[in-house]
């Protein structure tokens, strides 16, 4: 009985240390991956004009909005080391400062080629971000908290497509002022905050429990108790099998599935403004606050979506449930004539499309712990951000040939059948993987 009563007094004193350093924590990791999705994305609003200013076609915008993602995704796995090796608040103020920095110089773009230049250079600066966040989450909190608090995150980019549209549209009303132009004042005032707030993160940003000033030392050693930290203070990060994890079945087909996903997704929330300003919609302002739809859809998924997922034993049927009805969603968009219906669409399609990401993780976060987790995650965030730039650039493709921005969701078609129809081989690699581990009549879920 007295084993019992210090456990459950152990149990509550690890869930209010939890829910501090959540109330402390997830504030600051949402403003940062807030203003990340905005200073990568604000160029969306600027597609038009770079066009009628610079000459800067539909496809060099598509290019060159996709190629952010390339120097992203290839230096996710280094910057995610020197996170580990110098500690994550110092390397998310780096960070943060050096895309703030860069994302300011879009506004001296001249061309097509230096569009490309300072893109790279924003895909490079801002890489490793995400993974640096998911690693302060595994020194933190314990797994089971994990989805929460990865679940919270998403709603950064939700929120920064909710309302970073009509800001950024507002800030463009500034044209002529001082004798620059409105999209010239955009990535001014929006690569100036991620400065300033780089620079505050270095102050406030513990890089772990026992850094924190405001936990006592009875709430940092339960938590990093219970965060499996190893005896040298940081996660495992090196093992001669963390490979196995990037050949296991089932990490190779999320990854497929994820790159799908971004394919449509990404290429779809770069080229909102335009497909509203197709409608005929001519105030700048107004296109901002429209294109907002799917960041609504995207916001209600994130924090809908996974409180169904709870619910549900079968993790690929729930996927499969939110494929298709991607898939129909892009079928109605393409078949309806009504540009009203058109616009609850894009929030339709955000809610399936962006709703989604928590639920992958979740998956595969099932099937991967200590060193595997470190590698096979990071892994299918790379396939992913590679989605990021196929998607942009199809997209791109497909306004040119067609003339019409709106062809883009050809795109989402296609990538989302493609990805409805590897949904019933991730849950057959699923069920092969969970069968060695099955005891008794105690089966795993797929």
């Amino acid at each position: 009985m007295t084993t019992i009563t210090a456990d459950r007094s152990l149990g509550e004193a690890h869930r209010l240390a939890t829910r501090k350093a959540m109330l402390r924590l997830i504030p600051l990791m949402v403003a940062i991956y807030f203003l990340s999705f905005i200073d990568r994305t604000n160029v969306a609003l600027a597609k038009l004009h770079l066009a009628a200013d610079l000459g800067i076609s539909a496809a060099a915008y598509g290019l060159g909005a996709g190629i952010f993602f390339i120097g992203y995704a290839l230096l996710e796995v280094p910057s995610n080391l020197a996170a580990h090796r110098f500690g994550p608040r110092r390397w998310i103020a780096r960070i943060a400062v050096t895309w703030g920095v860069l994302s300011t110089t879009m506004m001296f773009v001249q061309g097509v080629w230096s569009f490309y230049a300072i893109r790279v250079l924003l895909g490079v600066a801002e890489a490793g971000l995400f993974p640096a966040l998911m690693y302060m989450v595994t020194l933190w909190f314990a797994p089971k908290d994990r989805a929460i608090v990865v679940g919270w995150i998403y709603t950064a980019p939700a929120v920064a497509l909710s309302i970073g549209t009509p800001l950024g549209a507002a800030l463009m009303q500034l044209g002529g002022l001082g004798g620059l132009r409105g999209w010239q004042w955009m990535f001014l005032l929006e690569g100036i905050p991620t400065i300033l707030f780089g620079i505050v993160l270095y102050f406030v940003l513990p890089d772990r429990p026992t850094n924190a000033k405001w936990l006592s030392q009875e709430e940092a050693q339960t938590l990093e108790k219970h965060a499996v930290i190893d005896p040298r203070g940081h996660t495992e990060l090196f093992s001669p099998d963390w490979i196995a994890a990037v050949k296991r079945p089932t990490t190779i087909l999320i990854s497929l599935i994820y790159f799908l996903n971004q394919v449509a997704f990404v290429g779809l929330y770069f080229f909102t403004p335009s497909i509203v300003a197709q409608m005929h919609v001519k105030s700048p302002l107004l296109v901002g606050v429209l294109s907002s739809s799917v960041g609504i859809g995207f916001l209600l998924g994130v924090l809908i979506l996974p409180r169904i997922h709870r619910r549900i034993t079968s993790d690929c049927t729930f996927l499969g449930i939110l494929t298709a009805g991607l898939v129909v969603c892009a079928f109605a968009f393409i078949g309806s004539s009504s540009q009203h219906v058109q616009l609850v669409l894009l929030a339709v399609t955000g809610f399936f499309a962006g709703g989604v990401l928590p639920s992958y993780w979740a998956v595969a976060m099932k099937r991967l712990q200590g060193i595997q987790a470190a590698a096979g995650l990071a892994f299918i965030n790379t396939v992913g951000l590679l989605g990021g730039f196929v998607g942009p650039y199809l997209f791109g493709l497909a306004e040119t040939v067609t003339g019409r921005s709106d062809s883009g969701f050809n795109v989402v078609v296609v990538a989302s059948v493609i990805g409805l129809c590897l949904v019933p081989l991730l849950a057959k690699a699923i069920r092969s993987a969970d069968r060695p581990v099955a005891t008794g009549s105690s089966v795993l879920h797929t």
